[in-house]
């Protein structure tokens, strides 16, 4: 996992883009520190956010295509259980794909996206709905760790 961690370190941006990307589908990566610890590097804080946020937009839209599909042995797979699903379904109840936006939640986000899938949400709007989420979820990692750089100076 050391190993895992300094290659998408040493990637920058795409390392970012990576591992936000894993930690949006099912694989249990976090990128919160990946991302906070570029931006201690002195990498761009609006090129961290973008990678940050499109990977793990697209992570998230792997779960959504997954439930899709309609597969209940690859959904069993990702770890998602009956239980996670039918919280992620009282949760949308009577909503629609606008309830993308809380696929960055850490316990039933994939669980979201997996619902909307499975409840043939519109594409666009849930794909716009998870980016907004996502891209405010890196914005406000970045908010503290900005302050924090400002009072050093």
């Amino acid at each position: 996992m050391e190993t895992l961690t300094q290659l998408l370190f040493d990637w920058g941006y795409w390392g970012l883009f990576l591992a936000a990307f894993a930690a949006g589908s099912i694989l249990p990566l976090g990128s919160e520190v990946l991302f906070v610890a570029l931006l201690g590097l002195g990498l761009d804080p609006a090129g961290c956010i973008a990678a940050a946020t499109a990977g793990n937009t697209l992570g998230g839209m792997s779960c959504y295509g997954i439930g899709r599909l309609g597969r209940p042995e690859w959904i069993a797979r990702l770890g998602i259980g009956e239980e996670k699903l039918a919280r992620a379904r009282r949760f949308l109840a009577g909503r629609g794909a606008l309830m993308g936006f809380f696929a960055f939640l850490p316990v039933i986000g994939e669980a979201v996206a997996v619902v909307l899938g499975l409840m043939r949400a519109n594409l666009w709007i849930t794909t716009a709905a998870m980016a907004t989420g996502k891209l405010l979820r890196y914005a406000a990692l970045w908010l503290p760790w900005s302050w924090a750089a400002l009072a050093a100076a």
